[in-house]
């Protein structure tokens, strides 16, 4: 098919499908919908309009809590709530030096490892009593929507969860010239 053969049929096809497009499409700031009747820190769905910068925060790991604890020792990094908070915090200073911050957070996915402490299993509670300082609370009221699960293994001795996250940010439609 020729170029301009292509393009007409593009350009026929958006003016047929125009009508039927999501009025969220064309939203102009970020939709978020929680759980009905739950104060659980997450969103079930978030949309994101067009005209939005996203900003992706690769895994990131805690820091170390406990430096006298051995090198490479959950002991050295903390619970899981410690490493959370750590991490967390990280990822707020990572989108500061974007021009956002974590109430810009719409995914987030969280990968932990089994506790020894809790028979191998992963700490649910211990990821959620810190999350929970920083989405969904009276300072923070935000929700992403959010994916947590359990792998065999992280990259760090001593690490029981990593997090990555996306942000995004409405931006300003661009000012319109006046026509002469």
């Amino acid at each position: 098919m020729r170029m301009s053969a292509l393009l007409k049929q593009l350009f026929a096809t958006a003016l047929f499908a125009a009508p039927f497009v999501s009025p969220v499409l064309h939203a102009q700031e970020i939709r978020r919908t929680g759980v009905p009747g739950s104060t659980f820190p997450i969103s079930l769905t978030v949309a994101v309009p067009a005209n939005t910068r996203l900003v992706f925060v690769s895994g990131t790991l805690a820091d170390v809590a406990n430096p006298d604890a051995p090198k490479g020792s959950i002991e050295a990094y903390g619970n899981t709530q410690t490493q959370t908070t750590s991490i967390l915090q990280k990822i707020d200073k990572l989108l500061a030096a974007e021009g956002m911050s974590l109430a810009d957070v719409v995914k987030v996915n969280v990968f932990m490892v089994g506790d020894p402490k809790l028979d191998g299993k992963m700490d649910f509670a211990g990821l959620n009593a810190a999350y929970g300082q920083f989405f969904g609370s009276s300072a923070q009221p935000n929700k992403a929507v959010r994916t947590a699960l359990q792998v065999a293994g992280l990259p760090m001795p001593g690490g029981l969860i990593e997090i990555e996250a996306t942000a995004a940010k409405v931006m300003a439609p661009a000012p319109k010239t006046p026509k002469k």
